[in-house]
């Protein structure tokens, strides 16, 4: 029967304990951990066979004897508390609160693992979110109800660029403001007291629903604590029809965690001693974003993942990008350059920004000049590997001239200051000013009447 307590545990593995098997327990049941001197503390059922049940404690098992312990099945998954006063408020990975103001006050309790969503329910997002930052706004567009990753490095400017997100973004034409999640996995301290402080700074503060599992919390509050963002996320946005911002990050401590927990496990590693079922974990947190039917709320995700040593096709990202909609991913060299956000010009993409840009959405030549922009830097990146071989002087004109474009594109359309919020239209004019670097024979993506209608008054004024 569901409640009863067992006494003694079969054995003590660091945070697992083993002990025997409750009647109808089930995977990612709570269950209660009592010491000699009655101390509680909970786990969760993350192993089960015929007799044996294996639960690991968040926490340590400090004062824990294998001889004195009490083990009680409480016959429920992990739950979280939400309510109207979750806005404002401090949790730490298991939700619960660490701000010195107690628990809300609301009977409301949803499991944390979430509820799958109809896929027939789920409406395609279209809504054009201007961040403020040319190198998302005008060539990769967030779109409500995406899940755009920020693949970085360590020592790249990903926090600073998602807190400027964080402060700037906003759904045009409407006066509907971002309500944001923010979920810290086993970062430094410090790197929580920075987003803190420009929450505080910036005034979204009391906007703001903050999660902190910072690196010395346990394992497995690591991967509690997203569910439990995510939990707070789906009711604001699902019941009260808000508009969501969830900023996750690092997505690569998580993964650890989980490479941590799968490893005491004993289970069978796969790439990179990462678990199997890596990508189905990480599908379960990303699909709990967007729109669905009977709720003008939406879920934005926004999760941030440092790539060891800069590897792209390493596990992580690798997987993350077949599963979210495109990646906004930072690049090292462009950094050492002093440009800020180092955006990366190609391997960057959004998947759903052809379905949020052009006439009504952001404006009528969005989807021209973001292409042409692409295609020249592509060009680019070809003429700057050819002269690293035979030298700058030996270029053709036609080269050197998309060598100048490649630095104005740099320094005038990625390069913006951390406070800088430029509207749509601004950072359209940016795109068009270093598109004059190129022969207008040579703008074969963008129609004659944009051309005309656009850039010759650009070039008119430079005259």
């Amino acid at each position: 029967m569901r409640g009863i307590e067992y006494r003694g545990l079969s054995r003590i593995e660091g945070p697992v304990v083993i002990t025997k098997r409750s009647r109808n327990v089930g995977f990612n049941e709570v269950v209660a951990v009592y010491d000699r001197e009655e101390g509680r503390r909970l786990g969760r059922v993350v192993d089960l066979s015929e007799d044996w049940a294996a639960v690991q404690i968040f926490g340590s098992n400090t004062g824990l004897s294998a001889e004195d312990a009490r083990v009680e099945f409480l016959g429920k998954p992990m739950e979280m508390r939400v309510g109207h006063g979750l806005l404002g408020r401090v949790f730490n990975g298991l939700g619960e609160p660490v701000d010195g103001y107690g628990n809300i006050f609301s009977s409301i309790c949803l499991d944390v693992n979430g509820l799958p969503i109809n896929p027939y329910a789920r409406i395609y997002p279209r809504d054009f979110i201007q961040t403020g930052v040319s190198a998302i706004d005008g060539m990769n567009t967030l779109i409500r109800g995406q899940k755009l990753p920020i693949f970085s490095g360590n020592g790249l400017p990903h926090n600073r660029l998602a807190a400027q997100i964080v402060r700037q973004a906003k759904i045009l034409n409407a006066d509907e403001s971002f309500v944001v999640i923010f979920c810290a996995m086993g970062v430094k301290y410090d790197v929580a007291r920075f987003f803190l402080d420009d929450f505080e700074k910036s005034g979204v503060l009391s906007k703001v629903v903050v999660f902190l599992s910072l690196a010395d919390a346990p394992s497995l509050e690591r991967l509690v604590a997203p569910r439990c963002a995510l939990t707070a996320a789906e009711y604001l946005a699902y019941q009260q029809n808000m508009h969501v911002l969830v900023v996750m990050t690092d997505m690569t401590n998580y993964c650890e965690a989980l490479r941590e927990v799968s490893s005491i496990r004993g289970e069978v590693p796969s790439r990179k001693g990462y678990p199997g079922y890596l990508y189905s974990d990480l599908a379960s947190l990303y699909e709990r974003a967007g729109k669905i039917e009977g709720s003008t709320g939406s879920i934005t995700q926004i999760p941030i993942l440092t790539m060891p040593n800069d590897d792209i096709s390493h596990p992580i990202p690798d997987l993350s990008g077949y599963i979210t909609e495109g990646q906004i991913v930072l690049d090292r060299e462009l950094f050492q350059k002093g440009i800020y956000p180092p955006v990366a010009g190609l391997p960057s993409l959004s998947r759903l920004m052809k379905d949020g840009i052009g006439a009504g959405m952001t404006r009528e030549d969005h989807k021209d000049v973001s292409s042409q922009l692409f295609a020249a830097y592509s060009k680019v990146k070809q003429v700057r590997n050819l002269a690293s071989i035979i030298g700058e002087e030996e270029l053709s004109t036609g080269d050197k001239q998309y060598l100048k474009f490649g630095e104005k594109f740099e320094q005038i359309f990625l390069s913006q200051s951390e406070n800088e919020n430029r509207s749509i239209e601004r950072t359209m004019e940016l795109g068009w000013t270093v598109l004059t670097e190129i022969p207008r024979e040579e703008l074969l993506r963008i129609k004659k009447e944009f051309i005309d209608k656009y850039l010759e008054p650009i070039l008119k004024a430079m005259e």
